[in-house]
């Protein structure tokens, strides 16, 4: 029996292998490039949780990046970039034998070296601002130049269009407004030492979005989330000057340069955004930047030293997949940390990293850094991968914007099923735009003789998953956290208005059962009666919330979800030759997508793992399951790690990590698979699977190494419920202290 190990560290122990050969700490893992990126394709991602930037030297050795932030929403509900900036030196210090472009991940910082001069740039992990800090041997001067694309006003043509999910050419229900512009950003004239862009939203598809879904009501209640949004940035430097609106030089050549750029998302008029950005970057500046960048650095060093995984091997060929496992875990944790502290959840589809694709060939060439298929609004099937992940790794910071976003637009989804079905409740759709809504494509726009609530693309008609399993993932935070505070304002009355929902919107059959009629199975099956989702989420959802300590859930409620249990169909099965295997649903038909439905009852729902009842039942369903593949959002590799298989998760999860867009230069820009570089959800089940292989946890029981290979050495620093710290290292095997 494996001992459970409760340890608390502020440092990390690296676990040092007598092969001198073996990557085995941190910064073994640093990405470090010899050759200019040349373009955005060749970039590096950095950020502080909310400012992001994608970072590449071109051939002539101009330092580039794209500026984004998590909440700059524009008009038609598109996350778009702030900008590019450009800096050059001169004299052209750049020597291309020379050039080093080094990811720090230890210090989350990018450090480039171009012979005789040094860049250091960073995102200020405690306030909103990037800084580039510039060295030299010689004395030089620097110029900073903002380029935007955005200059006017400009229709949306063809492809295009997919990254503004639900309008124009690309939308289920084809019958919403085909014409899309997008509006041109703002600059702040005659400046003597400063640039600053911004966009303003001056208008905004809110307002006709709630009208189409019937929702107009709640205008009253809610303001408008788009409408006079401004977000933008000002760049400043040391000893620096205008000579143009767009362009800042050097007033002389000197051997050091400190660049500033400050982001800023803000609510209202222009003006009060002006003054907010201009009294944050007074009051930055009034830190000196040794404070800050030692606070910045204390930031990353207790993140790393939270949890950790690194995995090494005795043979070459098993050295060379742990190492690929090791790095693909540890950049896509970085990626979460650099997007995930911001007031808008991890985009699935690229993140605050997109870019443009200017040098593809394909059919999306030519589109700019705004760009990103899928559009603005979010998918929950893949939305939620990230989050998944961030338990185990103890990141619990990064799961509230997920959390806030869905309890934010929680007052909407109850008026709207109230509207739509004359019940209390409250249900989300598959796809929504952050305020809570359907995407309009996906609603229809065209509601003649269509019933209110009845969404015309038939891939999410009946598709309300996401309040189960976002309900579930609130379980595992409070279980992890035990955030009182978080139970009683969020966990509760949420996950009541899910429970609530399901009780009340179906009928009960002649057995009493809940008939789930009209439904589906996920996106796979347009047609389904009882799908097995439905039926082990609420098992499982309803189930926790019963063993909640009495102080946040009273006796009304407990007997409410008790009856909801008590009344649910049998778990749908199906016979194939002389074994009873799980089925997706009692019927189902319609088949659209490439989901296996009934492997819900192991990931996410956990019904059948290791350890538990009937397993052997669901590992001969996985055995059996229709879609095999092991890219984007499919989860095979969780359930394969959760049903004790350590051969096959192995086997996906080296895969997954192996593969990245061959288009970039970056080794986690997973993508585009399903949806978009760098693939957010791709990454995110690698992690997850990883993670699974090594712990698994059930209410309070937590089971270390339940389908971890033998091939494998391990050191790793894992989180379980209760915020205690699981480490050890696996050797031949074994655990061992």
């Amino acid at each position: 029996m494996i001992k459970k190990i409760f340890v608390f560290h502020l440092f990390i122990t690296l676990f040092v292998s007598t092969a001198s050969a073996q990557k085995t700490s941190l910064d073994d893992y640093n990405i470090q490039w010899g050759t200019p990126g040349g373009n955005s394709q060749g970039s590096m991602p950095i950020g502080n949780g909310d400012i992001g930037a994608n970072v590449w030297v071109e051939a002539n050795g101009d330092l580039v990046f794209y500026v984004s932030k998590t909440d700059a929403w524009d008009d038609i509900g598109r996350l778009v970039k702030l900008g590019k900036v450009r800096l050059s030196m001169t004299p052209n210090l750049f020597n291309e034998k020379k050039v080093l472009q080094e990811l720090k991940l230890r210090q989350g910082e990018i450090h480039i070296t171009y012979g005789d001069a040094k860049i250091r740039f960073w995102i200020d992990a405690n306030n909103p601002v990037i800084q580039v800090d510039v060295s030299s041997k010689k004395p030089m001067s620097v110029q900073v130049t903002y380029e935007n694309w955005r200059k006017k006003r400009r229709q949306l043509l063809g492809a295009e269009q997919a990254g503004v999910w639900g309008f124009g050419s690309l939308q289920v229900s084809g019958d919403c407004e085909k014409i899309v512009y997008e509006e041109a950003d703002s600059l702040m004239f005659n400046n003597s030492d400063k640039i600053v862009a911004y966009h303003h939203n001056s208008s905004s598809i809110w307002d006709r979005n709630l009208s189409t879904q019937a929702l107009l009501e709640f205008e009253n209640k809610s303001a408008d989330p788009l409408l006079n949004r401004n977000f933008g940035l000002m760049i400043q430097g040391t000893g620096m000057k205008n000579i143009s609106d767009t362009v800042l030089t050097s007033k002389k050549a000197l051997h050091n340069f400190q660049i500033s750029i400050f982001p800023l998302t803000r609510m209202g008029s222009v003006a009060q955004w002006k003054q907010t950005l201009f009294t944050n970057a007074k009051s930055i500046q009034a830190v000196s930047i040794a404070k800050r960048e030692v606070a910045h650095k204390a930031w990353w060093s207790e993140f790393w030293n939270r949890s950790y995984i690194f995995i090494t091997a005795k043979d070459s060929a098993n050295r060379k997949e742990a190492e690929t496992v090791t790095q693909g875990y540890i950049l896509q944790r970085f990626m979460n940390a650099c997007s995930g502290r911001g007031n808008s959840p991890i985009k699935f589809n690229g993140s605050i990293f997109n870019v443009d694709t200017y040098n593809r060939n394909d059919e999306r060439k030519n589109m700019n850094a705004d760009f990103r298929a899928w559009g603005g609004c979010y998918w929950w099937q893949n939305t939620r991968l990230p989050y998944w992940s961030m338990l185990a790794s103890g990141d619990f910071e990064l799961m509230k914007p997920l959390f806030s976003m869905y309890m934010k637009a929680l007052s909407l989804r109850k008026a709207a099923t109230k509207k739509y079905y004359g019940h209390a409740g409250a249900f989300f759709p598959e796809t929504i735009n952050f305020w809570g809504t359907y995407p309009d494509g996906d609603y229809g726009c065209n509601r003649e003789n269509v019933k209110d609530g009845y969404a015309k693309n038939p891939f999410v008609r009946y598709y309300w998953q996401s309040g189960l399993e976002l309900s579930l993932m609130m379980l595992d935070y409070y279980s992890f956290s035990k955030d009182s505070q978080f139970a009683k304002n969020t966990l509760v009355p949420f996950v009541s208005e899910i429970l609530s929902f399901y009780d009340q919107h179906w009928k009960r059959g002649q057995d009493g059962k809940i008939l789930f009629d009209p439904a589906m199975a996920l996106e796979t099956f347009h047609s389904a009666v009882n799908p097995l989702p439905e039926i082990v989420g609420i098992t499982v959802v309803a189930g926790k919330m019963l063993h909640l300590p009495v102080q946040f859930v009273g006796k009304e409620k407990k007997e409410e979800w008790t009856k909801l249990v008590k009344d649910l169909p049998a778990l749908p099965t199906r016979i194939v030759g002389n074994d009873t295997l799980l089925a997706p649903a009692h019927k189902y038909s319609n088949k659209a997508n490439v989901e296996n439905p009934e492997m819900y009852a192991v990931f996410p729902y956990r019904m059948f793992t290791v350890g538990k009842p009937n397993v052997e039942m669901a590992r001969k369903t996985f055995a059996a399951k229709t879609h095999k593949e092991n890219k984007g959002w499919q989860q095979n590799s969780i359930q394969a790690a959760f049903l004790g298989l350590p051969e096959e998760s192995k086997k996906m999860v080296v895969e997954s990590f192996s593969t990245w867009d061959k288009n970039f230069r970056f080794p986690a820009f997973w993508g585009p698979n399903y949806d978009w570089t760098p693939d957010q959800c791709h990454g995110s089940v690698a992690m997850i699977a990883l993670q699974r292989m090594l712990l698994q946890y059930e209410n309070d029981d937590v089971k270390l190494l339940p389908a971890w290979v033998k091939e494998w050495d391990v050191h790793f620093k894992l989180i379980g419920p209760g915020n205690k710290s699981y480490e050890g290292t696996v050797k031949d095997g074994t655990l061992v202290l």
